[in-house]
C-alpha cells in the first residue's frame, strides 16, 4: 500500500520508458509525503487496443488505490501533482489523468501483518 496501477496506450511508450514512467509516478507520490517511500508500488498496463473517444490517440492514466484516512484535498493534491508531472514528462500525450480509490482499513491484509509485532503506520 499504496498501489499505482499505471494503464497506457503503446505508443505512449515511445515518448519514455516504462521505468521512466515508473519512476516518475514513484517520485510525485513521494512528493506528497501521504506515503512512506518504502511502501509505495507502481505497475504498468500497457494497451495496443483501445479507443479515446471517436479517436485512437496516446493516453495514461493511473489508478491510485490508497489506505483510507487522508483528508479530500490530500486526495485532491496526489491526483494534480501525478497528472502535473505526467504532463511534464509527456507533453504530447494528450490524455493524462488520475484518479483515487480508498483501501477499507479493517479489510486490508498483506503477508507483513502475519507478523505478531507488526505496526501498522501511515506518514
Amino acid at each position: 500500500m499504496p498501489h499505482f496501477i499505471i494503464h497506457c496506450s503503446k505508443d505512449t511508450l515511445k515518448l519514455h520508458t516504462e521505468d521512466e514512467i515508473i519512476g516518475q509516478v514513484n517520485l510525485s507520490a513521494i512528493s506528497t509525503e501521504l506515503f512512506h517511500k518504502q511502501d509505495i508500488k507502481v505497475r504498468v498496463i500497457i494497451f495496443d487496443r483501445y479507443s479515446t473517444g471517436d479517436k485512437k490517440e496516446n493516453f495514461i492514466h493511473v489508478f491510485a488505490n490508497i489506505m483510507e484516512g487522508r483528508t479530500m484535498e490530500q486526495k485532491a493534491s496526489l491526483s494534480k501533482t501525478i497528472v502535473k508531472d505526467l504532463a511534464s514528462l509527456l507533453p504530447s500525450v494528450p490524455h493524462i489523468g488520475t484518479n483515487v480509490v480508498e483501501f477499507e482499513k479493517a479489510s486490508y491484509f498483506n503477508k507483513n501483518m502475519l507478523d505478531p509485532n507488526y505496526k501498522f503506520s501511515m506518514p
